[in-house]
């Protein structure tokens, strides 16, 4: 995640890199819209990564999802390190964006499945951060190499994703599968003692025992209560799930978060600086620098309010905070290019200040499970798209609409925030992991202790070794 963040900024130091734009052809008003597919492009690579983890990876299992996908980032990054031509840097963009599309599908369900159900929520902020740490880290150097004239401004930022390249290499072999995907693919000796490991427990403990036991009445429900494609998109599940609902929210949910402008930060922060608000370079890198710094640090108070105030809380105060930034920014610009205001335009740095914190607050989204893999490829196809699409329009809206491109922004957050309140699913609106949940995974440990107790006191009245050892095997194998 932290190199899937230094490669969504690392682009913006490279688009406004003079040798970059000189040695690709792409200098002057008319190229626009060539430089923002080259910078969009990358997401159509992204797009095809995440279907290749949602179909291949599915066999590979996810560790050696993320290898494969670590393997052709490695390609990718070699073709964009290297480019002399326009070519060169769209067949580059593309490869990077496979790989990536491929470990961004695959790491977060890996975490998912190997984390316990208490930590799940709270281990997504601390995801997204290492994301902004890795967006933060490639800021100051794009900053620190704006000093430095020739190719080198912009190769070297892209081929420092070799570090942490080298580290998944040096790391993912020697990290646990997912015992989810080993039990769904009939290798149960082997979760077990992941999960034994995991909770630094022996593999009959009465805890492990139980776990097991929900992943495979899990893993079973999902198989007999799957939905086809087709009947899917016709609505037609009649499961009870209300699959086609979860389906559309964990995909709107990513449209609110690319429709809510991140990524016009992301990919041109230095572009915003310089165009709307006359900073040099230099000084326009800086402020993205610190930008990502307060991105940063306000992504971890998140994870102070996550479990208190719940993610779908957090998601509307992101939306409409989002709404006040973008609402600052427009009247700003508009008097800033009306009246050649350059205090106007200056004063507008508070708000994308205040719009990356907004943003930090934190947007997640959640799905059922019959719906896991399907509801997250759809949720990963629409992030794709959508970042696609946002990423390509925003220089060309910058060059034709000045300030008036803005106001789109507000608009778009505004349709994100329907009514605040919702009181008919207590576990809809609930901070915390819903007691019925706890308690019947309580139920299960304490109904795998007594009978386990009751097998010991039967092989004491039996006072036969071997009718204890039969015993024995019958507690394992429930």
């Amino acid at each position: 995640m932290t190199l899937f963040g230094y490669d969504q900024g690392v682009f913006s130091g490279v688009v406004v890199s003079d040798n970059f734009l000189q040695l690709h052809d792409l200098v002057g008003p008319s190229k626009t819209k060539i430089l923002s597919t080259v910078a969009a492009i990358y997401n159509v690579g992204c797009f095809i990564g995440a279907i290749v983890a949602f179909t291949v990876g599915e066999r590979l299992g996810r560790k050696k999802s993320i290898l494969l996908g670590t393997a052709i980032m490695t390609i990718g990054v070699i073709l964009e390190t290297s480019s002399f031509s326009l070519a060169q840097i769209f067949v580059g963009r593309v490869i990077l964006g496979i790989g990536n599309g491929i470990n961004t599908a695959a790491a977060p369900i890996w975490q998912t499945e190997t984390a316990p159900a208490r930590l799940r929520g709270k281990l997504v902020i601390p995801e997204m951060m290492t994301n902004v740490g890795g967006f933060m880290l490639v800021n100051w150097i794009n900053y620190g190499l704006s000093f430095v004239p020739g190719s080198i401004q912009w190769r070297l930022p892209l081929a420092l994703q070799f570090i942490f390249i080298v580290v998944l290499f040096a790391t993912v072999p020697w990290l646990p599968e997912s015992p989810r995907w080993l039990i769904a693919h009939d290798r149960t000796e082997e979760a077990i003692q992941i999960l034994a490991d995991l909770e630094n427990k022996s593999v009959d403990h009465a805890y492990i025992i139980a776990q097991h036991q929900e992943i495979v009445y899990g893993v079973q429900y999902e198989r007999q209560h799957s939905i086809k494609w087709s009947d899917l998109f016709r609505g037609r599940t009649e499961d009870g799930t209300k699959s086609v609902r979860r389906l559309l929210l964990g995909a709107g949910t990513q449209l609110m978060q690319q429709f809510g402008g991140i990524n016009i930060s992301s990919y041109y922060a230095p572009t915003i600086y310089i165009t709307y608000v006359g900073l040099s370079n230099s000084m326009a890198r800086l402020l993205s620098a610190c930008n990502a710094v307060s991105c940063f640090v306000f992504a971890g108070f998140a994870v102070l309010f996550v479990e208190r105030l719940g993610r779908r809380s957090l998601m509307l105060l992101s939306t409409f905070l989002q709404l006040l930034a973008f609402l600052g920014i427009s009247i700003l610009l508009k008097f800033a290019i009306a009246n050649g205001s350059t205090a106007c335009a200056e004063a507008s740095i508070f708000f994308f200040f205040f719009y990356n914190i907004a943003f930090a607050v934190g947007m997640l989204g959640i799905n059922s499970l019959p719906m896991r893999t399907k509801g997250a490829a759809v949720a990963t196809a629409t992030n794709w798209v959508t970042n696609l699409v946002i990423v390509e329009i925003t220089p060309i809206g910058f060059q034709n609409l000045g300030w008036k491109f803005w106001p789109i922004w507000v608009v778009t957050n505004a349709l994100s925030n329907p009514g605040l309140i919702v009181i008919n699913d207590k576990d809809a609106i609930s901070g915390k992991r819903p007691l019925k949940y706890i308690e019947r995974e309580n139920e299960e440990v304490q109904k795998v202790e007594q009978q386990d107790t009751r097998a010991i006191k039967r092989g004491s009245k039996l006072g036969s070794s071997d009718d204890v050892e039969v015993e024995h095997r019958g507690i394992e194998k429930l």
